[in-house]
């Protein structure tokens, strides 16, 4: 089974969330239509702009698109942060629009436009079953960037088990969207999201591009914000190694104790004054240890009860107009 026009069921969709980057979004889209007119397929495009302040020029995209189908420009009631943006338009993809995948891309340009036809060989020769990332086998950041990035990636692997390949770039076949807007974690994280889930994926390398136009708005607290989010969404598995950890420690500390009552009982040696003290904190840390134990398995069972948002339900509330750039 090709892929065909958008207007049926086995159409692309491109899904790329843009904030005030409409002359970044404007290049990024010619660079598409050339790409796909060299396939010969078309995509039907969903733009979902992120409470930009700064409005869209007259007649964007102000361009002819002639490989591209019709373009929807979503707009969000407010500013909510790329990785909700990203799921409310999975959420509205999988509700208004048929396809048979979507391509999800951010619209600087820093994921290649050139990466798409290898991505989507890669899909049809899954089956059209797992999702495909894009992993990011060099980076074109500064070396300041790049040292916290890597730092990110030992210490998202300590906590959680999982190893940082991907960002959002990928292409999700219509089964796999039916599933991940049942899936509250990707309000946090889309990519930590899929991997919570249990959703079939892949990789295909690839090489991060440089933007098109203007300086990336991601400040140093927005990219921490982003890790810990992701780091977030493991907090079942963090909490049991965290709980491990305090358990070890507690028996380390009886040990401890255990050890200098007996060498002072055997061998009659006379214990240092400190001795006392060394017990004391010993004693502390144990119960700080069983303490934080304790309230940190309550918390963990106490969360598993709470509602959360659920995209495919909620996502309605953040929608606000919806506008045909292109028909």
């Amino acid at each position: 089974m090709s892929l065909v026009d958008p207007s049926s069921e086995d159409g692309i969709v491109l899904l790329i969330p843009q904030y005030n980057d409409w002359v970044a979004l404007g290049l990024l889209l010619n660079d598409l239509n050339t790409v796909f007119a060299s396939m010969g397929i078309r995509a039907h495009v969903v733009i979902i702009d992120d409470g930009s302040i700064v409005p869209a020029p007259v007649g964007f995209p102000n361009q002819k698109l002639d490989a591209l189908g019709p373009i929807d420009l979503l707009s969000l009631r407010r500013n909510l942060g790329h990785q909700r943006a990203i799921a409310i338009g999975l959420s509205y993809v999988q509700d208004k629009v048929p396809c048979s995948a979507v391509i999800l891309m951010d619209s600087d340009g820093e994921d290649s436009p050139r990466d798409i036809p290898r991505l989507l060989e890669r899909y049809e020769s899954e089956g059209r079953e797992m999702i495909v990332f894009a992993e990011r086998t060099r980076r074109s950041e500064s070396i300041v960037f790049v040292t916290f990035y890597n730092l990110y990636k030992v210490v998202h692997y300590l906590l959680t088990g999982y190893k940082v390949r991907v960002g959002n770039f990928s292409v999700i076949p219509r089964k796999r969207l039916d599933s991940l807007v049942v899936v509250s974690e990707i309000w946090n994280h889309y990519a930590a999201a899929v991997f919570r889930s249990n959703q079939p994926y892949c990789a295909v390398p690839t090489r991060r591009a440089q933007r098109l136009s203007g300086r990336s708005r991601m400040s140093f607290v927005r990219l921490v914000i982003h890790g810990l989010s992701a780091i977030s969404l493991y907090s079942d598995i963090i909490g049991v190694r965290l709980l491990t950890i305090s358990i070890l420690l507690g028996i380390v500390t009886v040990v401890g104790m255990a050890a200098t009552l007996i060498l002072g009982a055997v061998t009659q040696l006379v214990l240092p004054v400190w001795t006392a003290s060394i017990f004391g904190l010993l004693l502390l840390i144990l119960f700080q240890t069983v303490l934080f134990s304790i309230l940190f398995s309550f918390l963990i069972l106490g969360g598993r009860q709470d509602s959360s948002f659920l995209p495919c339900r909620d996502y309605g509330w953040y929608l606000g107009k919806v506008i045909v750039l292109k028909p």
